[in-house]
């Protein structure tokens, strides 16, 4: 019985806040709409704006507003396929669930659709997984801080970072309840909405092997596939004569796949020479992960999917350096776990005021996407 009403909050919480954070996000977006007219200038030197809809109207405010950079790019491919090379670092699970919704709502909605649904779902799967080891407020804490992570309004935009997070974090509660199909399942479909999935191979592993010694039987075979999504996506690529990945990426994104100590020290050099905030907010968002996710005391598959994914992070070789860390560390669960519990003297009071704080760099964030400035 108790086990069904941890269930039934951990469900009405996650609904509660993601429609709480859904109606606000789209008020705001709308609010920009009216007061923040896009800079021709900016708007001009990004990819896939020649048809944009008007900047005007309640279309616009509330839908039109959304379709920034690589949302773009998610509804190019959702309506025409991979018919550009640059297109093929945009992995396709998520634009072929646009393309599927699209049949019921135009493209753009549905993409902003299945974010928030995904959205809900991670916020479900990342209080259950807090709940196994903090106590019940410190779990909603632990949720409560993904929520303002700064630069989570991408959970709610058209990018494939709820899809991944929602994915990520039910194939782990799956594998700690040892139903492994599913939670290969969820690894599979990972790898095909971004490179990252592919990393849940670590974590499967670890407790796949530790099933194995506990109770003597294999669970290696079954989790092994995990990474095929991303394998057999790279193979499509392959036998339809498109770029690979690691090409295109240096080709049409100046972006190198380097060792990730490269990528880290010019990171370091860049910030000895002139100041650049994002680089600095980048580099402290990385080292934060790193001490929450890795050195902190956690599970073993929990720190060493926190150190796959820095490190997958860093493996990005692009100018500035770091670009896009606060948004790529969104599906780093443990970390979430560990702020929880840093957070465990605080009063109410002032925990709420440390997330208002985070929500309103967040926001900055957000207004800056909205106005074509910025993409973390």
């Amino acid at each position: 019985m108790r086990r069904r009403l941890d269930s039934r909050s951990e469900w009405q919480f996650a609904l509660a806040t993601t429609v709480a954070l859904r109606l606000f996000y789209s008020a705001a977006a709308a609010i920009a709409a009216a007061i923040l007219p896009p800079r021709t200038d900016l708007v001009a030197s990004n990819a896939l704006t020649a048809h944009l809809p008007a900047a005007s109207g309640l279309h616009y405010a509330f839908i039109g507003i959304w379709e920034r950079f690589d949302t773009l790019w998610y509804l190019r491919i959702a309506e025409r396929g991979y018919d550009l090379p640059a297109a093929v670092v945009f992995y396709p699970l998520y634009p072929a669930l646009i393309r599927s919704l699209s049949w019921v709502v135009e493209p753009a909605l549905a993409a902003l659709t299945i974010s928030t649904a995904a959205s809900f779902l991670y916020f479900c799967g990342l209080q259950r997984l807090a709940r196994q080891e903090l106590s019940e407020t410190l779990a909603f804490r632990a949720v409560a801080l993904a929520m303002v992570w700064p630069a989570s309004f991408f959970l709610f935009a058209g990018y494939t970072e709820a899809v991944t997070a929602a994915l990520i974090v039910w194939c782990i509660v799956f594998a700690r309840n040892e139903h492994w199909l599913s939670a290969t399942t969820c690894a599979f479909a990972a790898g095909l909405t971004r490179s990252a999935g592919t990393l849940l191979i670590v974590p499967l592993l670890i407790m796949a092997w530790r099933a194995r010694a506990k109770r003597g039987t294999s669970q290696i075979w079954p989790v092994a596939v995990a990474p095929f999504g991303t394998f057999a996506y790279w193979f499509w690529l392959r036998r339809t004569g498109r770029p690979s990945i690691v090409e295109a990426y240096r080709t049409y994104w100046s972006t190198q796949v380097l060792p990730p100590w490269t990528t880290l020290w010019r990171a370091i050099d860049s910030l000895g020479h002139r100041f650049q905030p994002l680089v600095l907010i980048s580099f402290i968002a990385l080292a934060v992960f790193l001490v929450a996710g890795v050195i902190a005391r956690r599970r073993t598959e929990d720190r060493w999917f926190s150190l796959a994914v820095i490190a997958h992070i860093l493996l990005r070789a692009c100018s500035p350096p770091l670009l896009g860390a606060p948004r790529y560390l969104l599906p780093v669960y443990p970390a979430y776990v560990t702020f929880a519990q840093w957070t465990g003297r605080l009063t109410r009071s002032r925990f709420t005021l440390l997330c208002a704080v985070l929500f309103a760099l967040n926001l900055g964030f957000f207004w800056l996407f909205l106005g074509w400035s910025l993409v973390l």
